[in-house]
């Protein structure tokens, strides 16, 4: 086993690469041995601060240098960080910082608001730490760069064993309720050195990072690091700001989800950039639509690296290099741009049926893995643990197909999860709010096809009688509650809900519905 923490890990980057610049942001550039300096620095500060191994840490932050100065620092007196995305709701955030009993909230100063309105509902957070300037603090909060700036760079050593926590990053589940997948420093060891084998990383890249660093794009920094590569960072993804960085920064390799590249595809002033720097375009976390990705091929090159997986096991149980996306046969294309790609080199899949049978090739199945960057468990949550996790295999819920080549197709999915833009969406929580409105009477949410977002989240309501509400309304009401990344795009009012011979919703008849009309 290879027994390197996190921390070992960027100590590493720091110590052979130190005067080169690591990390690029705007016009700031912060060089190895700087990054290494200020996360030290950190940690020792944390330390006197009487923060403890195994304490967890919550992260609320756009991207900037500091989320990795952070995640450096905890991950070298171990320490566990809890990534929060900005998009969801703070009653999300309040709900996984007292889930996961997080003694410190590290948030940037441009959250300040949402900070304010939390602090009476979070039961364990006491302290809080703002990244920003003198004055951007709100009263009994720290600041980061004081923190940075008045500790050495001497942490007290701490041994870190490999299952030790690294982090928690909670995702959603068929409850409503997200669960907190926990993550070992083995698991992350793992899952950077899959990565550097499997996504054609190769010395001094300059990635482009234009997702948030909370979600997949941090997962992917690691590797940079460790080829002497450079973080380009910016705070939010828009084609423009995307291509005149690509263009100024001379940018080798990036991350995209399926939207965001559509969305490049058909920008207009597509063709008025320099993009010939790119040579690697790492593309995941959603579905992509096969004629796209031949629009993607022809228009960027053959640079397209698609990945797939999930937070149980981060990052990618499959993969398609760069080399099997160049076809010369249309049919054959065709059929390997639909796919997920072949298993990563330390994935074990197999493909079992209701009863647990291994199915026959070209028979779908629920895809179960087994491989050495899997979750140690859901926190707190021992059933769904045991539920997911059976002999040493993670079961995904997910179905799949291989084909005599060992490709792997997605066919559908035993959860009702949604993936909207790179989003994971997941319908109970949407039904639940939309059950709070005093007129609806009954609900299902379900996704359907999108040629933009992938999946497209639509809600079925019918209401009670002599109730009124319409589409704007239940929009509204949602995303009040649950924020915009959950709110559903359409809301169409029915008579009824499709039952089953059961009584339970028929998910699978609203959705042919849909697709038939939306055909």
């Amino acid at each position: 086993m290879i027994r390197s923490s996190v921390g070992d890990l960027y100590d590493r980057c720091v110590d052979f690469y130190g005067p080169h610049v690591a990390i690029t942001h705007g016009s700031r550039s912060v060089t190895y041995d700087e990054m290494g300096r200020n996360a030290l620095s950190l940690s020792r500060a944390m330390q006197d601060l009487g923060v403890r191994q195994g304490e967890t840490i919550a992260f609320l932050m756009a991207n900037c240098p500091e989320y990795i100065f952070c995640e450096y620092a905890l991950a070298r007196i171990g320490a566990i960080r809890v990534p929060l995305a900005v998009l969801l709701s703070p009653t999300d955030h309040v709900y996984m910082m007292n889930e996961a009993g997080c003694t410190t909230l590290i948030y940037h100063h441009s959250m300040r608001e949402r900070v304010r309105g939390m602090i009476p509902d979070l039961q364990t957070v006491k302290r809080f730490i703002c990244i920003g300037e003198a004055g951007e603090a709100d009263p009994g909060h720290l600041l980061l760069t004081d923190l940075m700036s008045g500790s050495p760079p001497e942490p007290a050593a701490v041994d870190i064993d490999p299952e030790d926590l690294a982090g928690i990053y909670f995702t959603g589940g068929t409850t409503g309720r997200p669960k907190g997948v926990m993550l070992s420093h083995r698991a992350w060891t793992y899952s950077y050195v899959m990565q550097m084998l499997e996504f054609g990383f190769g010395w001094h890249e300059t990635f482009l990072f234009p997702t948030p660093l909370t979600h997949a794009g941090g997962c992917l920094m690691l590797p940079v690091l460790l080829r002497r590569g450079r973080c380009v960072i910016i705070d939010h993804f828009e084609p423009e700001l995307f291509l005149q960085t690509v263009e100024r920064e001379r940018v080798t390799m990036t991350f995209l989800v399926p939207t965001m590249i559509y969305v490049l595809l058909d920008h207009p002033s597509l063709q008025e950039y320099d993009f010939s720097s790119l040579r690697n375009i790492i593309y995941g976390a959603a579905a992509i639509a096969p004629e796209r990705l031949k629009q993607a091929v022809s228009t960027f090159g053959p640079v397209m690296t698609q990945l797939f997986g999930q937070t149980e096991a981060p990052m990618a149980l499959t993969a398609l290099s760069r080399e099997e996306h160049v076809i010369d046969d249309p049919e054959r294309e065709r059929r390997v741009y639909a796919s997920a790609g072949r298993a990563t080199v330390h994935t074990e899949l197999r493909l079992l049926d209701d009863e647990g049978q291994e199915v026959a090739r070209g028979e779908p199945g629920e895809i179960v893995v087994r491989c050495t960057n899997m979750m140690s468990g859901y926190l707190n949550n021992p059933a769904a643990t045991a539920e997911t996790i059976r002999d040493g295999w993670l079961f995904t819920g997910d179905i799949g197909l291989q084909d005599d080549e060992g490709l792997l197709y997605i066919v559908d999915r035993k959860k009702d999860m949604v993936i909207s833009g790179g989003f994971n969406i997941y319908p109970r929580e949407i039904e639940d709010v939309l059950f709070e409105h005093p007129a609806v009477k009954g609900t299902a949410v379900v996704g359907v096809p999108h040629p933009k977002w992938g999946e497209e989240v639509v809600a079925v309501v019918c209401l009670h009688d002599g109730k009124a509400a319409d589409e704007a309304e239940l929009i509204a009401f949602v995303k009040q509650r649950k924020g915009s990344l959950v709110a559903p795009k359409r809301v169409l009012f029915w008579n009824g809900i499709p039952l089953t011979n059961l009584g339970k919703v028929d998910k699978k008849e609203i959705r042919a519905r849909l697709e038939a009309a939306q055909a």
